[in-house]
């Protein structure tokens, strides 16, 4: 789950981690009074769930209250389109009125899951405030990355040499940042950039946060900071059935059980020539009622022109798969080719209430042979 910047300082705050004052707005007038109290200048920053927001206009510094009144006007309620938002954009509902800081250097720090190394890892530049993928590519000797096997103490005297400062001043800063991370069971924190002020301080400029929705169980306090607003309909929809669902660019609706099948399915249209339209693992004890929700979901979508349906039965038996389908085409008929790979568990029993039913669905045998038939089937309709 992620969370909005303003939210994300928040936590850094009370975990002792220095960051600006500044002030959530979500009206032009609340933006007014937000910079007249923290005093000018200030920075006007769009609160949206994904990163590039300053090359998009969407980070505007304000010395004067006309430029913040103009900056809430064309934020508020505007579409900003990023590189990570995709060319239909994020409305920009929520503002952060920040106070302007003084910047003598601009760093990169961030904490992360490396699962080759089974631990929490530290990755560090000198290159804060800029596109840190493209740092790693083209200058590689900017990167500091080491996995903290036995917690952040081992590392801190290199680090600390790397970035150029005290050790004294990086261990405090590194430590709250570690037991914010475990604490918090979180899958990212990062502080990009992570400045160093005219008076020699570290504050963390911008933050992003990012927390293991498998462990927010035990966190009411952070699934209350979930912003619906964000989250593409269809996800929260699919999440309220327990289902795995991610919505993708493509056109052939997946559904498949065990995510690591459903990634190879993934994979395997891409293969073929086509796009996933979804990722969606319906897991090992879905039900009839999550099934069809699910079918809902493959249906209701208007970009998918076929549909693939890969179920190796162990847990999950084919049947249920089958009378899922058959309640969803109730409300959702199937305008769409369904090709359905069912194997396992009560198969013969899915295969008989499908053809009873009369749906058209198509019966592949194998993997590759499904995917080249939902390739085949979505191809159906484009232009000759």
């Amino acid at each position: 789950m992620n969370i909005h910047e303003y939210q994300a300082k928040s936590l850094l705050k009370q975990a002792g981690i220095a960051v600006p004052a500044g002030c959530v707005a979500r009206d032009v007038d609340a933006a007014m009074k937000a910079a007249e109290e923290l005093g000018l200048p200030v920075v006007v920053k769009a609160q949206i769930h994904a990163g590039g927001r300053g090359k998009a206009g969407g980070v505007r510094m304000c010395r004067a209250l006309e430029e913040v009144n103009r900056a809430a006007s064309g934020l508020l309620g505007h579409v900003l389109v990023t590189a990570q938002t995709g060319s239909e954009g994020k409305t920009v509902h929520t503002l952060y009125i920040e106070r302007a800081q003084p910047i003598a250097r601009e760093l990169y720090l961030s904490l992360l899951i490396d699962r080759d190394a089974e631990a929490v890892a530290l990755v560090a530049s000198t290159d804060g405030g800029t596109d840190i993928e493209e740092v790693a590519a083209s200058h590689p000797e900017r990167i500091f990355a080491r996995p903290l096997q036995h917690g952040p103490s081992d590392v801190l005297p290199d680090l600390a040499d790397f970035l150029s400062l005290p050790v004294g001043q990086v261990e405090p800063l590194v430590g709250s940042l570690y037991r914010l991370f475990v604490d918090k069971d979180c899958s990212l924190i990062e502080l990009n950039p992570l400045i160093v002020n005219d008076q020699g301080g570290l504050v963390a400029l911008d933050a992003k946060i990012a927390f293991d929705d498998n462990a927010l169980f035990r966190h009411p306090e952070l699934e209350a900071m979930r912003d619906p607003l964000e989250e593409d309909p269809r996800e929260r929809e699919a999440r309220k059935f327990g289902l795995n669902y991610i919505a993708l660019d493509g056109r052939i609706g997946c559904m498949v059980n065990g995510a690591g099948l459903a990634m190879a399915t993934m994979d395997i249209i891409q293969l073929k020539g086509d796009r996933p339209a979804n990722f969606l693992d319906v897991g090992g004890g879905v039900t009839e009622e999550a099934v069809a929700e699910a079918f809902r979901l493959l249906l209701g979508d208007v970009h998918v022109r076929s549909i693939l349906v890969n179920i190796f039965g162990g847990i999950v038996r084919c049947d249920i798969i089958a009378r899922g389908l058959l309640e969803a085409v109730k409300t959702h008929p199937m305008r769409v080719p369904v090709v359905m790979r069912l194997v396992g568990t009560n198969e013969q029993e899915g295969r008989r209430l499908v053809k009873q039913a009369g749906l058209d669905v198509r019966w592949a045998g194998n993997l590759d042979e499904a995917a080249e038939m939902a390739v085949a089937a979505a191809r159906e309709g484009d232009p000759s």
